[in-house]
């Protein structure tokens, strides 16, 4: 018989994904076993061999209504248990998620998996984070990285709100780079912009000196000690997912990790523990410090993959992430990794479930009439 999709059924990616198993209760008292087995049987037909309630009425010799009371029986009786193992944390668990991490709120963009669309739907949580935290008169500071480039394309506007450039210029692909973002978000701002001429990471301390001293970079950053607010990228300290990385020799690459970087904030480089990492790195690095950002009242800070835990945990501890925003993936895995999990509900089919009653799970991820 040909089953057709329900209309209200749930997104199992938003919902969670629900494990449910079958079992026998003790025939002590109670319903006879014989009758316990019939509620075994039409449970397994509807949860894991997806037949209808009408084929297995036909199958019984019994109505469709009979089965479902029989269903809603094996439930109430324990013939059928449901577990519902969330992919990420539930909103409810988010309270519990930020206040074990230590910062006043974590928003995640609830999209499987930690490609593209995932990233998309981060830039889009944060341009929504920063317009509801902007105020008239702030002074705003931005980093660069893939996501808060896209970040300005979601942006719907700003309050009048001046904006600080708090990384040196970094271009990746046709983007523009640093500089450009800084730009396009004082469009949308209409405030004054304070852009930092000189590139992320220079060849030498001495050189980084001599560009402080230029009049333009010395005023972006001493802006940036008087931040409102400042919306930042966190990466891990690997190949592909730190912006410093490429533009360091293998030698100084080895010798940043053999000082304890593991993550990365705006080319500066931190340890697991949250400390500043030199590494004879940070000293050319043209970029907000770590002490301006912890004295800045608000900071946002995006990440996405798993491979972004690291970074979010080091940051964390650095004392300056204020707002999180990440994907479902990353938020997956820092509640496994702080022990924070979804809690446990009834679900049953139209629910996304799978059931396990011993032998192969079958999806009931449609509706059964």
């Amino acid at each position: 018989m040909s089953k057709t999709s329900d209309s209200n059924e749930c997104d199992p990616f938003r919902n969670g994904v629900p494990t449910m198993s079958s079992t026998r209760p003790s025939d002590a008292g109670g319903t006879p076993p014989d009758h316990h087995q019939l509620l075994a049987d039409i449970a397994t037909s509807y949860y894991l061999e997806n037949e209808s309630k009408v084929e297995i009425a036909k199958a019984h010799g019994i109505s469709r209504f009979q089965v479902a009371r029989y269903l809603d029986e094996a439930r109430r009786e324990g013939v059928v248990t449901i577990t519902i193992k969330r992919p990420v944390p539930h909103p409810g668990d988010l309270d519990a998620l930020a206040a074990a991490l230590g910062v006043a709120s974590i928003e995640v963009a609830r999209v499987p998996g930690a490609g593209e669309e995932a990233r998309d739907m981060v830039a889009r949580a944060a341009a929504g984070l920063l317009a509801d935290l902007a105020r008239s008169g702030n002074t705003i500071g931005v980093s660069w990285s893939r996501t808060l480039n896209l970040m300005a394309s979601h942006l719907p506007g700003l309050p009048g709100c001046d904006m600080v450039q708090l990384a040196g210029d970094l271009t990746v692909g046709n983007d523009g780079g640093s500089g450009q973002l800084l730009h396009r978000l004082g469009a949308v701002a209409g405030g004054r912009t304070w852009p930092l001429p000189a590139p992320l990471v220079v060849e030498s301390a001495q050189t980084a000196e001599s560009l402080r001293r230029q009049p333009e970079v010395s005023e972006a950053l001493r802006r940036a000690d008087h931040l409102d607010l400042a919306v930042v990228a966190l990466g891990t300290w690997a190949a592909g997912h730190s912006t410093v990385w490429a533009r360091l020799t293998e030698d100084e690459r080895r010798t940043a990790a053999e000082a304890g970087a593991v993550a990365e904030c705006s080319g500066r480089l931190l340890t697991e523990d949250g400390e500043p990492v030199d590494g004879g790195v940070d000293s050319r690095v043209m970029a907000v410090s770590i002490a301006q950002l912890r004295k800045t009242p608000a900071v946002i800070a995006v990440a996405t993959g798993a491979t972004g835990l690291p970074g979010v945990l080091a940051a964390v501890k650095a004392g300056i992430v204020r707002h999180l925003v990440v994907d479902a993936e990353l938020a997956g895995a820092l509640a496994a990794r702080l022990g924070i999990e979804g809690p446990e509900a009834p679900g049953g089919p139209g629910q996304g479930a799978a059931v396990d009653t011993g032998g192969p799970s079958a999806a009931a991820g449609e509706s059964k009439r």
